[in-house]
């Protein structure tokens, strides 16, 4: 989860959102090529005193730096592409979780498994613990198995909302009417955080999502225990 001072993204938690940090870190690494070479050539532009009245063009100054940008967005494009099919592919998913928005909470159904649902709310302030955070933990987490595919279908019942999780690169509106899935794995256990990320009204600040990634074993006893 996101700490004080932390000026990176957070540490993925599925291999969609370790791809997506590599990505960002490529596209860094070419912005800071472009910003030094345009940097030192606006230095040298300014200190350097040569002219010249009769250089009127440059054929090779000019057909370098129209095939240059054509070829660095070539090499953003592509691994972005890519990385946008692998988002929007559906893996033969292990097991389907339903979300839906409620203003202000959010509502779960474990579609594979008979009467597993829950509603899930933000633990109030004057209940908090030592060991919950503020305004990110709920009464009602949601248990999911490591290293399984995993199907999430989202909607809404009053108005619209955003189901996210930084640490999963997952960010999926919820619309009345309409259902929308994404597919992610957990490559990691612990505890993931989360908000709504669509503005839906007063208290849009106040409907958080926990997500518990526990082992397979561990994941069949807690549903056999309900």
């Amino acid at each position: 989860m996101t700490t004080w001072l932390n000026m990176t993204l957070q540490d993925g938690a599925s291999p969609i959102m370790e791809q997506l940090i590599f990505f960002h870190d490529h596209t860094l690494m070419i912005m800071l090529m472009i910003i030094t070479t345009v940097m030192y050539m606006m230095t040298t532009l300014l200190w350097n005193k040569h002219t010249s009245r009769f250089m009127l063009e440059g054929q090779l100054i000019e057909t370098t730096w129209t095939i240059a940008p054509a070829i660095i967005l070539v090499f953003i494009a592509m691994p972005s592409l890519r990385l946008l099919y692998l988002m929007d592919e559906i893996h033969n998913p292990t097991m389907t979780l339903k979300a839906v928005g409620h203003q202000w909470y959010w509502s779960y159904e474990y579609s594979d498994f008979t009467k597993l649902e829950f509603d899930s709310y933000m633990i109030p302030q004057e209940e908090n613990q030592a060991s919950t955070f503020r305004l990110l933990d709920t009464d009602n987490r949601i248990v999911l198995p490591m290293n399984s595919p995993i199907r999430l279908v989202v909607t809404a019942a009053d108005v619209l909302h955003s189901w996210t999780i930084p640490s999963l690169g997952v960010k999926t509106d919820a619309t009345p009417g309409r259902l929308n899935q994404v597919s992610f794995s957990i490559n990691t256990p612990g505890i993931l955080y989360g908000q709504c990320s669509e503005i839906c009204g007063a208290n849009h600040s106040f409907m958080p999502i926990t997500i518990e990634s526990v082992s397979a074993n561990h994941f069949i006893n807690w549903v056999s225990s309900l």
